[in-house]
């Protein structure tokens, strides 16, 4: 990768400057860390082990969950260690691993979601062709795709972003090195990084987020169709994975397509939060934790482990 910057590092932000308050923050980005990896590492342990939960839907819940225990990591364990100790220096090839491994990890998130709304949709309005359209081959090729394509599309945002001249400051006002931020400090075009930013932002989140709209308009409308008891069990799965998806995308694309000016507001730091954190973090309570049947695998496995402590 081309690089002709003439800075050899790069400083990230804090969200405060007295050592109390980093602190703090520190200490509700690792909280916020932990119950994110033991929530998804208990649905990957589950769907994994429990032979009932040996169905697509399922097999999309595992995929997701091991997604965002590595999507979690590359921004929130660094963030905490800055904090902590005042360093927040970050070399250009780190900047630049953890701009690729954000851009990938969110690309990937959003495919997975968008082939979780097709699973959902396929189950409920064509339940009879189910097993036929969302077999395990099927559901291979579409995981290997969604993570090959990842690779292309964070590759060429992060070349594209590593190709500038970056001379004006060092300092990234964000806790994380990120795009937005990155072109804010160049001193070269970037007309055609923000074409580019809009053009993944029409086709890969619009196409991604006008699919799942659609999905859930014939899920919705084939559900009218069944018991009041039924109903409401479909919309309490649908209607998050619907504010999920919204807030997920809205908070990237208004992060993303803002205007490449210098701005060094506190929104600035916390838009980010919610496409970062909070999805991996409401993921686990979302799609799995709200289901029945993996609940009672959560139950089983929980049971399970306190005999053998009780026993041992």
């Amino acid at each position: 990768m081309a690089n002709s910057t003439t800075v050899t590092e790069f400083l990230l932000m804090n969200f405060a400057e007295r050592w109390q308050l980093r602190l703090l923050h520190s200490m509700l980005f690792l909280l916020i860390y932990l119950v994110t990896l033991l929530g998804n590492l208990l649905i990957v342990t589950v769907t994994t082990f429990d032979p009932k939960l040996n169905m697509p839907m399922y097999f999309f819940l595992r995929n997701l969950s091991v997604l965002d225990m590595c999507y979690v990591t590359v921004t929130v364990p660094n963030a905490c260690v800055n904090s902590l100790t005042g360093n927040s220096a970050i070399s250009v090839a780190g900047c630049a691993t953890q701009v690729f491994l954000v851009i990938y990890f969110f690309y990937v998130e959003l495919v997975f979601l968008t082939i979780m709304a097709r699973d959902r949709y396929v189950a409920i309005c064509q339940p009879l062709h189910y097993p036929v359209v969302m077999n395990y081959q099927c559901c291979i090729q579409m995981t290997l795709a969604s993570l090959l394509s990842g690779l292309v599309y964070a590759g060429v945002h992060t070349g594209q972003t590593f190709q500038l001249t970056f001379c004006q400051s060092n300092v990234i006002h964000q806790f994380f090195c990120d795009v937005p931020s990155l072109l804010r400090l160049s001193c070269s075009d970037t007309s055609s990084n923000f074409l580019l930013i809009l053009f993944s932002a029409i086709v890969v989140a619009g196409g991604c987020f006008i699919f799942i709209t659609m999905s859930y308009i014939h899920i919705f409308s084939t559900v009218l169709k069944f018991p009041i008891r039924e109903q409401g069990k479909v919309f309490s799965t649908c209607v998050p994975h619907i504010l999920v998806v919204s807030v997920f995308l809205s908070s990237v694309l208004s992060v993303y397509l803002k205007p490449s000016v210098n701005s060094e507001t506190i929104q600035d730091m916390i838009l980010p939060v919610f496409y970062t954190i909070v999805p991996p973090f409401l993921n686990p309570i979302i799609y799995s934790l709200r289901n029945t049947q993996v609940k009672e695998a959560v139950n089983k496995v929980m049971l399970r482990n306190f005999h053998r402590q009780m026993t041992g």
